[in-house]
C-alpha cells in the first residue's frame, strides 16, 4: 500500500501543489518525496503560507523543477509500485488535486493507467475502530465527525507536534507542515489502528495505547 501526502497552496484547484511525499509500505525504502515550483496563476491562500512556512519566493523558485515535472516523476514512481492502493488522511482530497493537474497537463491518460482515482481515508478506518471501541463515532456538538488528523493520532497516543490552521486562523502552533513527514504520520497511525504495532523506529517514543493493541 502507498500511503499518499501532498502539501498545496490552497484547498482548491486553482491552487497549486508545491511538493508530494509517499510512502510504499510493503517496501519501506521505497520512497517519493520531490517538490517543485507552482504555476503562474496558481492561487496562493494566506493559511498555506502559514501550514507549510514557505515564502511567495520559494514557490515560484525557478531553479526547481516544474510542478508539470513534478506531477509526471510521481506518475513515474506510482507506475513501478506493485501495490497500487492509496491510504492517507482524506487521501480522496489528494488524489483530486493530482488529477486536475494532471487534466492541466494533458497527463489525463496516464493518471487513469497508471493511478486511478479511488483511495482508502485514514479517518474511516479510525472512526471504524474508534466505533468498535466505544459503542459510538468520535463526534463534535453538531453530531458530525470531529476525528482529524490530530484527533487521530492523539487516538493512536502520538502527540502531534505540527501547527493547526484553521482557515487562516492557526488554532495551534507547531512545526510547518511537509508532505513526506506527514507520510510517516499517517502510516505510523495507520498500523497502530490496524495491527496494533509500531512501524517508525522514531515513534517507539509514543507508547501504543492499550485498547489498540491485539
Amino acid at each position: 500500500m502507498i500511503v499518499l501526502d501532498i502539501e498545496t497552496t490552497g484547498l482548491t484547484h486553482d491552487c497549486g501543489i508545491c511538493e508530494i511525499g509517499a510512502i510504499n509500505f510493503e517496501e519501506p525504502i521505497r520512497t517519493f518525496i520531490q517538490d517543485c515550483r507552482i504555476d503562474e496563476g496558481d492561487i496562493i491562500t494566506e493559511g498555506a503560507f502559514k501550514v507549510n512556512g514557505r515564502t511567495r519566493k520559494q514557490l515560484f523558485d525557478e531553479t526547481k523543477q516544474s510542478q508539470k515535472q513534478l506531477i509526471e516523476n510521481y506518475l513515474n514512481w506510482v507506475e513501478k509500485q506493485s501495490v497500487k492502493m492509496f491510504y492517507g488522511q482524506n487521501v480522496s482530497w489528494d488524489i483530486s488535486m493530482i488529477q486536475a493537474r494532471c487534466i492541466k497537463y494533458n497527463l489525463w491518460e496516464k493518471f487513469l493507467n497508471i493511478h486511478g482515482q479511488r483511495g482508502m481515508d485514514l479517518h474511516t478506518i479510525a472512526q471504524e475502530k474508534y466505533e468498535k471501541l466505544n459503542g459510538g463515532f468520535s463526534l463534535n456538538e453538531f453530531g458530525r465527525s470531529n476525528m482529524n488528523f490530530g484527533k487521530i493520532l492523539e487516538f493512536c497516543g502520538i502527540s502531534d507536534e505540527r501547527i493547526n490552521v484553521r482557515i487562516e486562523e492557526v488554532v495551534k502552533k507547531g512545526k510547518t507542515h511537509s508532505a513526506f513527514e506527514d507520510c510517516k504520520l499517517e502510516g505510523e497511525a495507520l498500523y497502530r489502528i490496524k495491527f496494533g504495532i509500531n512501524f517508525f523506529p522514531e515513534y517507539t517514543k509514543f507508547p501504543i495505547p492499550e485498547y489498540l493493541k491485539k
